[in-house]
């Protein structure tokens, strides 16, 4: 595990540059804020980050900060929303940034699967059952799902560049999904979720012309013990392409993500939906109870309810065509799911009761033109280059999706990761240098130069605010960042721009490097770090959020107890960007020795609360699809 063991040498280098890159959150009125302190060693006596960095997000709204914090102005609109532009201001509200977290979180490396299978995404979604003390996980593109042992953990852990080679969990069998079903056409698992003594699995499903994913897909369900192998149950059909399951919190009800995306001719557009199946006593119905979008379509009975920012782009497509549910999380009280649609940049939130939509949350865009959220966007500058870009934006477009409450109110926690279209058929994917800007664009001759903007892949669907034919916002996808919203849709955090922030100062030139090789920064042209897998867990009193960044691989934790005083606490990764290897992610062909690249590509994460765990201490369970490794961190309040 690298938790930034560097000689004394390195660590005075990134020492340095922490204070040229993380100079603690200058907001727009010149005021600074105060530093956070919520550092801790590892115990194999290394260095968390936090340690190095004093780093204190923005926080949104008012907070009380019983152990100290600043207060400073931001500007709101009318609506009290933070605003895109000056011109926009309406109002000043008084923000406190706070450092509001006395315990500090040590993270250590205790467990690792390899399963030698590398750039197919053999370890994706994760899920653990407490009895027989097993983690599933994707092995996605086989179509079955590995069962691993995790009985023999112990609390030790393993020290820095051990943990590149680290194999210590065994697996005891693998689910067959077609094989048990004894159906035809069956494709790739793409999630699992365990509720109880029941696990559930999603498989997509061609169609009968063919088309890889455009059919209908099932779940597959399991029974689960603390002595026997998993048996399986039954299937029930569901939505094309099935991309996320997840149980209620009392188990009564799965719900299914039906992605429905299009074939690469995009002339086969499958209706985005969300299956409802219902648990009774741990049986599950043979049916689904089935939630579309028609009624949002064009001369649809609530076709008015829909934001102009929400993006709708697929050629033809109707808007339940074009919706593309990714991810589902549900609320404590079973009441309600929220449900990322990614390419569209928006959250449906779902009555799970009334089995209806309840409403469609646009996201809007994040201004690249504000300090907080300065990036780099080019892979072509040879330099760690972050900078405000005015005219620039981002829409969040989260892929792993989470909630939890504070003060009796729900919250959403979002991985902003982004997500084109980017199809033989239809592609809305361009580089900045390729749009045709507004002269009065900020950005007009920035944009044609690749160390600049002139690379940054940005979406043709968006900016043309007076459709005169002529780009007047430059869109790219995703926030590079994680966010906190209320159950309407109203930010009220956003790690604005540490993720690359914190991964410059600490990797250097490694920052935004890409998962299947070591080059170093390439991946800033596109969307950053891109945060996707995403878990939060409770340890004492303190609510934590685990971010996993897909490209540069590793987590960011930060402490989401309060989401009006949200305080970064480390970044943690297991990857060795000394390894020389190049991982070919269509044939998973290697090329070099990536047995000892480390972790690359976390997709999936869970959170084991110490109740459940097979050590007694809380765990998190990250998948890694282009390592095919498993890894498993102890989490302990110091």
């Amino acid at each position: 595990m690298k938790r930034f063991t560097q000689g004394k040498a390195t660590l005075l280098v990134s020492a340095i540059m922490t204070t040229m890159l993380l100079t603690a959150c200058n907001g727009d009125d010149g005021q600074t804020g105060a530093a956070g302190t919520n550092g801790a060693n590892g115990t194999d006596g290394s260095i968390g980050l936090s340690a190095l960095v004093a780093v204190t997000p923005i926080t949104a709204g008012h907070a009380q900060c019983p152990f100290g914090g600043q207060q400073i102005e931001t500007g709101l609109d009318a609506n009290s929303n933070g605003v895109l532009e000056s011109s926009e201001v309406d109002s000043l509200q008084t923000q406190v940034i706070c450092n509001n977290n006395l315990n500090t979180l040590s993270v250590d490396l205790v467990g690792r699967y390899q399963s030698g299978v590398y750039g197919l995404s053999a370890a994706e979604i994760v899920d653990y059952h407490s009895t027989s003390q097993s983690a599933f996980v994707v092995n996605a593109q086989s179509g079955k799902v590995d069962v691993l042992d995790l009985s023999q953990l112990t609390q030790t852990p393993v020290e820095a560049e051990a943990g590149y080679s680290l194999n210590n969990i065994t697996k005891k069998t693998e689910l067959n999904i077609s094989g048990d079903t004894g159906l035809t056409l069956l494709g790739a698992v793409n999630s699992v979720s365990v509720s109880g003594n029941l696990l559930a699995t999603a498989v997509e499903r061609a169609d009968s012309l063919g088309n890889a994913t455009q059919g209908n897909g099932i779940v597959a369900f399991y029974q689960l013990s603390g002595s026997e192998l998993p048996v399986y149950l039954s299937f029930v059909e569901v939505g094309a392409l099935p991309d996320n399951v997840a149980f209620t919190p009392d188990g009564s009800v799965l719900l299914v993500a039906n992605e429905g995306e299009p074939n690469s001719a995009y002339d086969v557009d499958p209706e985005g939906s969300i299956g409802l199946i219902a648990i009774t006593n741990g049986v599950p119905a043979t049916s689904a109870t089935m939630i579309d979008f028609k009624d949002f379509n064009l001369g649809g009975l609530r076709h008015a309810e829909l934001s102009p920012l929400i993006k709708i782009n697929g050629p033809g497509a109707s808007v339940a065509q074009d919706f593309e549910p990714e991810y589902i999380s549900v609320s404590p009280d079973n009441q309600y799911a929220y449900v990322s649609l990614q390419e569209n940049n928006a959250i449906a939130v779902i009555d799970i009761k009334a089995a209806k939509v309840k409403n469609i949350i646009a996201l809007g865009l994040k201004n690249f033109g504000l300090d907080t959220n300065k990036i780099d966007a080019s892979d072509k500058d040879d330099a760690i280059n972050l900078q405000t870009y005015t005219g620039v934006y981002g829409m969040y477009q989260p892929d792993t999706i989470a909630s939890y409450r504070w003060n009796n109110a729900d919250f959403i926690v979002t991985a902003n990761e982004g997500d084109a279209r980017d199809y033989a058929g239809f592609s809305e994917e361009a580089r900045a240098a390729d749009l045709s800007l507004d002269p009065n664009q900020p950005q007009f001759a920035t944009a044609q130069d690749k160390t600049q903007l002139g690379r940054l892949k940005v979406t043709t669907s968006m900016g043309d605010d007076n459709n005169d034919g002529l780009m007047d916002k430059i869109v790219a996808y995703g926030g590079r960042s994680f966010s906190i919203w209320t159950a309407d849709g109203q930010q009220v955090f956003d790690s604005a721009g540490d993720f690359e922030r914190i991964t410059a100062a600490l990797l250097g030139m490694n920052f935004n490097n890409n998962n299947d090789e070591n080059k170093g920064d390439s991946r800033s042209d596109d969307k950053g770090p891109e945060p996707e897998a995403l878990a939060i867990g409770q340890i004492g009193s303190n609510t934590y959020a685990f971010i996993g960044l897909e490209r540069t691989s590793g987590f960011m934790i930060y402490d989401i107890s309060n989401p009006f005083a949200v305080s970064f606490v480390d970044y943690v990764h297991n990857r060795n960007f000394d390894a020389d290897f190049a991982i070919d992610t269509d044939t998973g062909g290697v090329e070099g020795d990536a047995s000892m690249a480390g972790d690359l590509g976390p997709e999936g994460m869970k959170f084991i609360a110490s109740q459940n765990s097979p050590t007694g201490v809380p765990l998190l369970l990250i998948g890694n699809e282009v390592s095919g490794t498993t890894a498993v961190y102890q989490l302990r309040l110091q």
